[in-house]
């Protein structure tokens, strides 16, 4: 029988690679004389919570700065110290702080003989997890799929360890390229489910233009609070859970605006740093909504230490997805738990949104304890209001990316 590594389930999609009660290993490596926007300390933290939220127990976090990243992730040294302490301290799941090229994982998964996941999957995986509606699995799935494809090399290497000669020629690779041939169809399919999907959400876009009702979108980091604004604005009751990823279903409500008129108000995924490309891709559907918005209400949390970095990773994949240039208001978010306005993190970010965008309407608010609401409506009453509406075609209003 052949033996699959790392969990690959080709017609799969939706299995999860962490399961509750793993003993993780986190390890993080920074470039010496590469400029990172985010510090090694900073991401591993996330990636800690990240670990956390996905059902892991962390044990440690382990760090080394090099000259290069090495066919291992880390040096030889350092990854002797982490074989000794995979074993002593039983980790079942090793987790690193970037994407590994195929031969890092392979590698990798031979030093410790534990599962070794990179940040890319364990997204993923956060993904899969939270997935609840027909169209979030597709696109999680198709990710998985994309992700997985350049990754199957190896999955039939105990025959390679039989050394050749006769009964070794040829059934592995035939194998591996039976199940490289199922991935590949597998995402054809999954692509053109995904190509109806968008095409049923160009059609509802174009129902609501022509009601001539306005489209305002909640973007922001990922646990900044979007859903818990999305609740206290419209009167929902849509999960909000202090977790990465809490929902990736956009979800729209109607909005009541102070003069008495109305807007369509819409949750969207949450952002994150490093977020994998094929993710983004595979969402191409759910977040095209952003294109066909009158306003972007950017929720930023002005409590995390990270507050700024958080921003500047949003705006980077605005300018990915090509909206960037609409009309934003920037949402100060739990500001109840901020010291004061003068907090070094609160200022901090503020100068650097308003250096980039002059003018920029910023609106401290707490969603949970429903501050400043007011205040956020007329704003974007405003802002709708100065706002130009045009009728668009909703087949030409796809963001600049590859599926």
């Amino acid at each position: 029988m052949s033996k699959r590594r790392n969990g690959a389930r080709p017609e799969g999609g939706n299995g999860a690679t962490t399961r509750s009660g793993e003993r993780a290993l986190l390890i993080g490596a920074a470039v010496k004389g590469r400029a990172e926007a985010w510090s090694l300390e900073e991401s591993l933290q996330e990636l800690s919570a990240l670990a956390t939220s996905a059902g892991a127990t962390v044990i440690a976090v382990e760090r080394q700065r090099l000259d290069r990243l090495t066919p291992h992730y880390i040096g030889k040294g350092k990854l002797e110290e982490m074989r000794r302490l995979v074993h002593d301290a039983g980790v079942t799941t090793v987790i690193l702080d970037h994407e590994l090229t195929p031969t890092q994982q392979r590698n990798l998964e031979e030093a410790f003989a534990v599962k070794v996941l990179d940040r890319t999957a364990l997204i993923l995986d956060i993904f899969a997890q939270r997935a609840q509606s027909m169209e979030g699995r597709l696109q999680v799935a198709l990710a998985q799929h994309e992700y997985l494809l350049p990754r199957m090399r190896g999955q039939w290497s105990h025959l390679e360890r039989l050394g050749g000669g006769i009964g070794t020629r040829g059934p592995g690779e035939s194998q591996l390229e039976t199940d490289r041939r199922l991935v590949r169809n597998r995402i054809t399919r999954l692509r053109s489910q995904l190509e109806e999907v968008r095409r049923r959400r160009a059609q509802h876009r174009e129902s609501r233009r022509s009601k001539g009702l306005p489209t305002v979108s909640l973007i922001g980091y990922t646990n900044a609070g979007k859903s818990t604004l999305m609740n206290a604005l419209t009167r929902s009751d849509v999960l909000a859970a202090d977790k990465p990823f809490a929902t990736l279903d956009p979800i729209t409500r109607m909005l009541r605006l102070p003069a008495g008129g109305q807007a369509l108000l819409t949750d969207t995924v949450g952002f994150i740093q490093k977020l994998p490309h094929s993710l983004v891709a595979a969402f191409r559907a759910t977040l095209e909504e952003l294109r066909d918005s009158d306003v972007l209400l950017h929720v930023a949390d002005a409590h995390a230490s990270a507050a700024t970095l958080q921003y500047r990773s949003v705006i980077e994949l605005l300018d990915e997805l090509a909206v960037a240039d609409k009309p934003r208001i920037l949402v100060m978010n739990k500001m109840d738990l901020v010291d004061s306005e003068a907090s070094e993190t609160h200022r901090r970010l503020i100068d650097h949104a308003l250096n980039a965008v002059p003018g920029l309407a910023v609106i401290p608010i707490s969603a949970a304890a429903r501050r400043g609401l007011d205040e956020l409506r007329a704003a974007v009453e405003l802002q709708i209001a100065s706002a130009p509406r045009d009728d668009r075609d909703p087949a030409s209003s796809s963001p600049a990316m590859t599926a």
